[in-house]
């Protein structure tokens, strides 16, 4: 019997529900989630495994003008997300009139991969605006196919997952059929800190903070983990830590609560601020945090 497997990427604007989308496709939390713009930085996969099938997921930056070095490699892994697709899912909303990115709506238009246009969040907004969307892709994109969707209540996310199935080619599993990410614990340890930084903190502060995981112990019953959460200025390292450390002290306790329902265990979670002056401008230093 032959075997079915692709690549199905996602794209789009910040704030459109990409990460939620993905999540409830792979049935794992694998991308964190927050109402911030920018909150996914890196191309996570998640794999989802049926028999004689697997499809393999990628949620991708929001896209945008990059304006420093950081946001120029979030926009590098839209592009690869973009180049080996077999499938594209272009997540858009109700509300949204345009792509918050040119470039990337030229090669949605120039593609012979498959598009799929979700206009999510159906459920916010009525039946004109649902109208005006669809004649708006239908124009932009006139090969693509358009499908409203909820992906934070699943609606039409079965007639969406049936068609993704139509489409991957036949192919051998990519990855090992137990799999449901490429990524290793520690990434999604520093994702839940980092998610939990963008919860709590506002303006400036959570784009200028990336998490390093310096150690992690894992024990039957007891999981050890240090982790480095670097920022940009002495101002935002005082703002993290607060008075006589109590910023830091209830976004350890936020921290460990949620890793703990990741790792089935008990933990105990060290964070340590420090200061790595403007390393999101300097591309050996992204290189060092791995983008």
């Amino acid at each position: 019997m032959s075997h079915k497997s692709g690549f199905v990427n996602i794209v789009g604007s910040p704030n459109m529900g990409k990460s939620t989308l993905m999540n409830k496709l792979v049935g794992e939390e694998v991308s964190i989630i927050t109402s911030k713009a920018q909150t996914t930085r890196h191309r996570i996969i998640g794999i989802v495994n049926q028999p004689g099938v697997q499809v393999v997921l990628s949620d991708t930056p929001g896209v945008l003008e990059p304006h420093y070095a950081l946001q120029q490699t979030m926009m590098k892994a839209v592009s690869s997300a973009l180049s080996d697709a077999d499938v594209i899912l272009l997540v858009t909303d109700v509300y949204e009139s345009e792509l918050n990115h040119a470039k990337t709506l030229e090669k949605l238009q120039k593609t012979a991969t498959p598009v799929i246009v979700l206009i999510n969040k159906i459920d916010l907004g009525n039946q004109h605006q649902m109208e005006q969307r669809i004649a708006h892709w239908h124009h932009q994109l006139p090969k693509a196919e358009i499908l409203p969707i909820s992906a934070l209540n699943g609606f039409n996310l079965d007639i969406l997952w049936t068609r993704i199935l139509q489409l991957i080619p036949e192919n051998p599993p990519y990855y090992d059929t137990d799999d449901y990410t490429d990524r290793p614990i520690r990434f999604f340890v520093s994702e839940i800190i980092r998610e939990k930084i963008l919860l709590s903190f506002k303006q400036e502060i959570p784009y200028a903070c990336e998490v390093m995981v310096e150690s992690y112990e894992d024990a039957p019953k007891l999981a050890k983990i240090r982790a480095i959460i670097f920022v940009e200025r002495d101002s935002q390292k005082g703002i993290l830590v607060g008075h006589k450390g109590e910023k830091i002290k209830h976004l350890g306790i936020d921290s460990r609560k949620h890793i703990q329902k990741v790792v089935g265990k008990q933990v105990h979670l060290e964070l340590v601020v420090k200061v790595d002056k403007d390393w999101r401008h300097d591309e050996r230093k992204l290189a060092g945090y791995g983008y």
